[in-house]
């Protein structure tokens, strides 16, 4: 108990959104980021290979802040919430029926400056609470140019085009597969995931995210 309050009084709890403060009984998000965060809705736009997807919020204003804080600014802590809030919609508004949990994987220079992979710790997080363990089935075998910096989808989609590649086919073969990230801006990334793994033989590929550029800003 004593470390407890001395946890909370030295590292009290924030709003993974605006950074207030949150109050006693609050957890996650603070109550105006709750009502005034517009959640992203379902949407028909397509991305090539994935069966289906589906995000939390728009990425802009506070989403967007508190992402970029927690892949550059060591607010790993950040990954347990969004797992629990991605697990919570996807609770909610089932996107599929999946046989594996899967995640978009950074490559290993980036995860060692970084120190953590950002999807992996929200996989792991979304897992738990989906009660379904995540499991790592890809791997980066070609560090890339950041997508941020490519502003044209052609771009975009050379970039990430063979970075990927399936760690054991058999594990896949078959299998109906939810895929997490935390961005989808033009969605060249997860495409080429999808399509690598239902190439090693997948049934299908559904994808969900923590945050997704407004359709209407896509190039």
């Amino acid at each position: 108990m004593i470390r407890q309050r001395l946890t909370s009084l030295f590292f009290p709890r924030q709003c993974v959104l605006c950074q207030k403060v949150l109050p006693e009984g609050q957890t996650d998000l603070c109550q105006s980021c709750r009502r005034d965060t517009d959640p992203y809705p379902k949407t028909k736009y397509k991305i090539s290979f994935v069966a289906g997807w589906t995000s939390m919020w728009y990425y802009n204003g506070k989403v967007r802040h508190s992402i970029l804080l927690y892949k550059f600014y060591n607010r790993r802590s950040y990954g347990s919430i969004y797992g629990r809030l991605l697990a919570e919609k996807l609770l909610r508004e089932p996107l599929c029926d999946y046989d594996i949990l899967t995640w978009v994987p950074v490559s290993r220079r980036r995860n060692y400056f970084r120190g953590y992979d950002q999807v992996e710790l929200i996989a792991l997080a979304a897992g738990q609470k989906l009660e379904t363990p995540a499991m790592a089935t890809l791997r980066k075998v070609r560090h890339t140019r950041p997508q941020s910096r490519l502003s044209d989808i052609s771009q975009r989609k050379a970039n990430v085009l063979g970075a990927f590649a399936v760690i054991d086919p058999a594990a896949v073969a078959g299998k109906r597969i939810l895929l997490l990230d935390d961005i989808i801006t033009t969605g060249s990334t997860i495409s080429e995931c999808a399509r690598v793994l239902l190439t090693a033989g997948a049934k299908e590929v559904h994808c969900a995210a923590v945050a997704a550029l407004n359709k209407e800003k896509r190039r």
